[in-house]
């Protein structure tokens, strides 16, 4: 009986320790992910967003949160240009937002260089709470290079 209970003991804490640990989440490094901008914001990202918590990733600045995969995170894209797309401000970073393949929406940082790019699955997780969350690691890359301008900012009189 004794070793009836030692074997469903160790099968127990096998089950608990292969559902506490979610696999490694494959992704692709942006062209400039080791810059030195992305590591100064990479070592400041939050262990958490919302319940979302941060998993292991196989790519250089790069993060992931949830399981399944709600919020990815990766810096060293390069900085766009001037864009049609709406562009918000969250906690001092200027986000363009990419609506095209809802709920799965796309931010890009904009006047940042490098600039980083948050990819979320609104059905898991707002967008602001995740921007929120991760503007503050953002915006302590480096100083912004840029600003979003609206409509009245460039065709005022």
């Amino acid at each position: 009986m004794g070793r009836g209970r030692t074997v469903l003991t160790v099968a127990a804490v096998a089950m608990m320790t292969l559902s506490a640990c979610a696999p490694t989440v494959r992704l692709q490094p942006a062209p400039e992910a080791n810059a030195v901008e992305c590591a100064n914001m990479m070592v400041r990202l939050p262990d958490s967003i919302g319940e979302l918590e941060r998993r292991s990733v196989d790519a250089q600045s790069t993060a992931a949160y949830g399981d399944p995969t709600a919020v990815i995170v990766r810096c060293g894209l390069p900085r766009p240009g001037p864009s049609t797309l709406p562009c918000a401000t969250v906690d001092g970073v200027d986000w363009l937002i990419d609506e095209r393949d809802q709920p799965r929406f796309v931010f890009i940082s904009y006047g940042l260089d490098p600039a980083t790019e948050v990819i979320v699955d609104s059905d898991r997780v707002s967008g602001t709470e995740a921007l929120q969350d991760l503007s503050g690691a953002v915006a302590s890359q480096s100083a912004p290079v840029g600003a979003c301008l609206g409509a009245e900012d460039v065709f005022s009189e």
